[in-house]
């Protein structure tokens, strides 16, 4: 049993949050607050998919010193390279990917490009885990099966 990235986005129920390039940092810190997320996308009004916002972001440009400035739009601290996957990768590939690139969330995209969801790295852990708790009860479910068998109690 290996968990796609569509059975993922289908059994999460969560609903995408997104901002504009203009929206204000402040505003889209207290969205994210508001839904205890890490990161919202970054979305142009024509649909376009411009880039992620996540705290590390703020982080970083509070480092700086930038981050602070009340007229600061999420454009200006925006990731706009994105590595993006698709529904019918597989969990273990994305834990490759956001282990290998460094990053915390993956903007899910049909094969159009359009966005279909967004993936964070505890998604991800937590669908590796649950695959693999699944697997072991498998496994003991055999062994106890064969040992039944091999005993003589299997009936």
């Amino acid at each position: 049993m290996e968990t796609t990235i569509r059975d993922l986005i289908r059994t999460s129920g969560r609903t995408v949050h997104s901002v504009t390039p203009e929206t204000s940092v402040i505003e889209a810190l207290k969205q994210m607050a508001e839904h205890n997320i890490g990161a919202v996308l970054v979305i142009e009004t024509s649909g376009t998919l411009a880039g992620l916002f996540s705290e590390r972001d703020f982080a970083r440009a509070a480092a700086r010193g930038s981050a602070f400035d009340d007229q600061a739009q999420v454009r200006q601290l925006m990731t706009t390279e994105l590595l993006t996957v698709q529904p019918g990768q597989t969990v273990q590939e994305c834990m490759i990917f956001v282990t290998e690139r460094r990053v915390r969330h993956l903007p899910v995209t049909d094969e159009q490009g359009r966005l279909v969801g967004l993936v964070s790295i505890g998604d991800l852990v937590k669908a590796a885990i649950a695959e693999k708790e699944y697997l072991l009860t498998e496994k003991q479910t055999l062994i106890s099966k064969l040992q039944d068998y091999i005993s003589g109690t299997m009936v």
